[in-house]
């Protein structure tokens, strides 16, 4: 069960170095290839609130077994993919049945384990969740440049063959018992997957179309219709799809801001690093795997520290550290040149990997350790579920402040050359004995073509900062609300369980 749920956490990884690869393969513009990653996070925000029924109604069994062989069908068909609609496709289809792997891993842990073996089994699902990330990188990187980006989905294909049969085999007693449960309420689950959706799309033309365009609009509008009737269908329902009460304890509704801003931070310096050393630098999916590395590096030093201090200190001031440390390390990367490469990139990621660990362990405590135990099970999956939800809109908001500064940025760029501005020029790489030969007379088709590359360039780089700084200040933001969260016991039991539940 642990090796399924590593294929699924790799599955994001090992995408994100080949991002622009796969926008050269396939033919698409830029500002499409983030539905790469947004397409599986969309759909494994639709899974994770029915992973409690499906376990209920097929056994935790084969439930897994399931969900192994349709990700592995998935990723079949996203290597055989020929077009970009048919790998969105099956990207939905593999997030959905991967956003059940992984509570299934650490429920798992709590009902098939003696009280006495559930530390080593929670260390071991632990590790194989941590080195996820940290090989992906660089794993994607080498498996695109020496073969090919299909190949990024058909490592799939053995491991999951092995651990569906795995599974089948050895997982008895409890695992394959089913429980009564009530019926899964479809139009709830329906508003939800329709409301993401227009989110999306509405995020995603607005830079294009202009906010006040019919259709960004009409599908921001069928959003907020959306999101209003799941909340009242879910608070009017017997057997909600998820537990909205739980946002009544004040821990929890902040500890959820907190892990909806650590997605966004996540999952966005994930993208910014692979779109910015492949379209700006221009290095192939191994380099930029081989510099990413740093992260998970760091990471994975850090997570011994960031679990016994976690076990030891005030959750409040081990949250507000964690934030503030990834607020800097976001913030650092928001100062880049079009000539920003590894070493530009090693301190800042240093800085974001030492913090991820203290961004994960205490919020969670601090969320769940107040709640009745009834209702933790609840929590802890609104909490997962809120950070891919923040991952989800924070790449739309991530593509949508870089395309719409880009070329903001890039006419600010060609006044300021107009205007014989020579500091400007020197910065986006115009040699000064060139630009002072040209400068007072009107640029010829030649000169156009020779600038043209270079104020692209600049623009992307000053844009990119842009959605750098976007993260950094929101995630800045959120450790204020330190302030307002009650204190929370250390030796809270069920959110020990739920701390392990989560990661």
């Amino acid at each position: 069960m642990s090796l399924g749920m590593f294929m699924a956490i790799l599955d994001i990884q090992v995408v994100a170095t080949s991002l622009p690869t796969i926008q050269s393969a396939l033919g698409i513009s830029a500002d499409w290839m983030v539905w790469v990653q947004t397409a599986y996070l969309t759909a494994e925000i639709v899974a994770i609130p029915l992973t409690g029924y499906l376990t209920a109604r097929l056994g935790m069994r084969w439930l897994f077994v399931g969900a192994v062989c349709v990700f592995t069908l998935a990723s079949l068909g996203c290597a055989l993919s020929q077009s970009f609609e048919q790998l969105i496709a099956w990207r939905i289809v593999q997030g959905f049945s991967g956003g059940t792997l992984i509570p299934s891993v650490f429920a798992a842990v709590f009902l098939l384990f003696p009280e006495r073996s559930q530390a080593l089994a929670t260390t071991i699902a632990g590790v194989a969740a941590v080195l996820a990330p940290t090989v992906g990188p660089i794993v994607g990187g080498w498996i695109t440049q020496s073969f090919s980006w299909h190949w990024l989905f058909m490592i799939n294909i053995v491991p999951g063959v092995v651990v569906g049969a795995g599974v089948a085999l050895t997982l008895r007693g409890k695992a394959s018992e089913r429980t009564r449960s009530t019926a899964i309420d479809v139009p709830a689950l329906a508003l939800l997957a329709m409301g993401l959706t227009a989110l999306q799309l509405g995020l995603k033309d607005a830079p294009s179309l202009g906010w006040d365009a019919p259709r960004v609009l009409g599908l921001l509008g069928l959003f907020a219709a959306c999101g209003a009737a799941f909340v009242w269908r879910t608070l009017a329902s017997r057997a909600p799809l998820v537990e909205l009460r739980c946002f009544s304890d004040r821990n929890f509704a902040i500890g959820c801001v907190f892990s909806f801003v650590l997605g966004f931070g996540l999952f966005g310096s994930t993208y910014l690093m692979p779109f910015f050393l492949g379209l700006v630098r221009e290095h192939g999916p191994l380099r930029i795997g081989e510099i990413m590395l740093v992260t998970g590096i760091t990471q994975l030093l850090t997570a011994p520290i960031a679990v016994y201090l976690e076990r030891r200190l005030d959750p409040r001031l081990l949250t507000a550290f964690g934030f503030s440390l990834f607020a800097v390390g976001l913030l650092m990367s928001g100062e880049q040149t079009a000539a920003t490469d590894f070493w530009g990139m090693f301190a800042p990621q240093i800085v974001r990997g030492a913090a991820i660990m203290f961004c994960i362990l205490p919020p969670t405590r601090m969320a769940l350790g107040r709640l009745p135990p009834h209702l933790v099970v609840h929590g802890s999956g609104l909490f997962n579920l809120m950070r891919n939800l923040g991952g989800a809109i924070g790449l739309a908001l991530i593509d949508t402040t870089i395309f719409s500064r880009a070329a903001t940025e890039g006419n600010e760029i060609v006044d300021k050359l107009r205007s014989g501005d020579l500091a400007t020029a020197l910065a986006i790489g115009i040699p000064r004995d060139a630009f002072l030969e040209q400068r007072g007379q009107p640029l010829d088709e030649f000169a156009l073509e020779m600038i043209r590359p270079l104020v692209e360039k600049a623009g992307l780089v000053s844009a990119i900062n842009s959605a750098w700084l976007l993260c950094g200040i929101l995630t800045m933001l959120a450790v204020t609300l330190i302030v307002f969260v009650r204190r929370v016991s250390p030796a809270a039991k069920a959110a020990n369980a739920a701390v392990a539940a989560d990661r």
